[in-house]
């Protein structure tokens, strides 16, 4: 799995011309499955993510993580991220996996990160032509993959 992780200052997803979901202060999340990703990974990003201390304390360092600050996290599912793109220049998603491995493990991570959070995790619609809007604060993004777990 991969995920780009973006500190917002707002963020919200719009399909169809509606507004899906939005959220304020926190995380929004890109999330791609690869195949052979389980659950194994699921734990191991929701860890992360929860325990990742990327917001200001009192003295302006990077020292509270997302429940510190009572934050929300938007989750957006996106294949092109495991974009292979060592052949010419239009890049292949032959390593993302299928829909039936995908959802699920796009849903356990949603849920998983709620039961965490302690509150409801905004989500985009799995396979939708979205819109996504934020406004990076900082910025901070941060990417990780379960292949990398150094």
């Amino acid at each position: 799995m991969k995920i780009v992780i973006q500190r917002v200052k707002h963020a919200s997803v719009t399909i169809h011309q509606q507004l899906k979901d939005s959220i304020q202060q926190g995380y929004l999340i890109l999330l791609g499955v690869a195949e052979g990703d389980t659950s194994a990974e699921v734990d191991w990003l929701v860890k992360k993510v929860i325990g990742l201390r990327v917001f200001d304390d009192e003295s302006g360092v990077m020292n509270r993580s997302v429940t510190d600050i009572g934050g929300q996290i938007m989750v957006i599912s996106q294949f092109t991220l495991l974009a292979s793109y060592k052949k010419g220049n239009r890049p292949s998603w032959i390593h993302a996996a299928r829909h039936e491995v995908s959802i699920p493990l796009y849903e356990e991570f949603c849920t998983k990160l709620q039961q965490q959070l302690g509150k409801p995790v905004a989500t985009g619609e799995f396979g939708a032509d979205m819109q996504i809007e934020l406004l990076n604060d900082g910025p901070v993004t941060i990417c990780m993959d379960t292949n990398h777990k150094e």
